[in-house]
């Protein structure tokens, strides 16, 4: 028993430090072939055009969930909130895994998404509870795919402009809502290529940071081509790990034209003091 609650503690406490590595240095990635042409129809074509089709749609709302292996327990971070894709902006609270000592449990921390930033309050490690982090997400080693335990929705649809290779699976449902099954391999590097402004810069620092810049993904789209969910494979370098860590990415969207309205911190809401290592 002692040995099982040590794991599940050290699941617990990695977790956390997603949400604490902003700093982490990754390996280099992979280099990208050319772009290959694609008939209009071949699911390819079709997975590359879903960020688009989420511009078109305007705002949804999300939730998100994180899972990883360590010490031989999978531990999950979850995530809910709502995002405004044609303006880069969202705001998700992340709840982290309980601690299995009985050790209080972190407050949840809310994320504020925008184009190049991730902004977290109650992050803990010695910043104040009424301050706010901010991280410039290009310097980020992921591009903020994992640190921030929660994908950016607009980066993980951004993702799919990558896509090297797909297969459709057929029709099944997502909450009830008639889908198309999709299932395939992403190309950070292609995929930064393909996008612009922030969220480019961030795609580039992933494509760098992670062990390998392939990402394989399972994607529902409805009978509109939006993403409904997203499921994507990470392989995150940590300072924690001897190796290269598996991170499973799930992005649900729905209640798509939900208004959003997200405001960012003032900048003296902002913490610019020293930020403690995870334990």
């Amino acid at each position: 028993m002692a040995k099982r609650q040590r794991r599940l503690r050290d699941g617990a406490v990695f977790a956390a430090g997603l949400l604490l590595c902003a700093g982490v240095s990754g390996c280099a990635g992979v280099g990208a072939a050319s772009e290959d042409s694609r008939p209009a129809d071949d699911p390819v074509r079709t997975l590359r055009q879903a960020p688009e089709t989420l511009l078109t749609a305007g705002s949804s709302q999300a939730r998100t969930a994180m899972e990883m292996a360590t010490g031989g327990t999978r531990v999950t971070i979850r995530g809910e909130g709502a995002y405004d894709f044609r303006h880069q902006l969202g705001q998700l609270t992340v709840v982290l895994p309980a601690d299995p000592t009985g050790a209080a449990e972190h407050v949840p921390i809310v994320e504020l998404l925008a184009p190049g930033a991730l902004f977290m309050k109650n992050r803990g490690a010695g910043v104040p509870a009424d301050k706010w982090v901010r991280v410039a997400t290009a310097t980020l080693s992921d591009g903020n795919l994992v640190t921030g335990g929660a994908t950016d929705p607009y980066l993980a649809a951004g993702v799919l402009r990558g896509t090297r290779e797909a297969a459709y699976l057929g029709r099944t449902e997502v909450a009830g809502v008639a889908v198309r099954h999709f299932k395939g391999t992403a190309d950070l590097a292609l995929a930064a290529r393909g996008a612009s402004g922030a969220e480019r810069a961030a795609l580039r620092a992933a494509a760098k940071g992670f062990a390998t810049d392939e990402v394989p993904f399972e994607v529902y789209l409805d009978d509109q081509g939006r993403v409904r969910k997203l499921r994507q494979s990470f392989s995150f370098v940590n300072g924690r790990s001897r190796g290269p860590v598996a991170v499973d990415s799930t992005t649900l969207l729905f209640a798509f034209g939900t208004p959003v309205t997200v405001t960012l911190p003032r900048a003296h809401d902002i913490y610019t003091g020293r930020i403690a290592e995870a334990d």
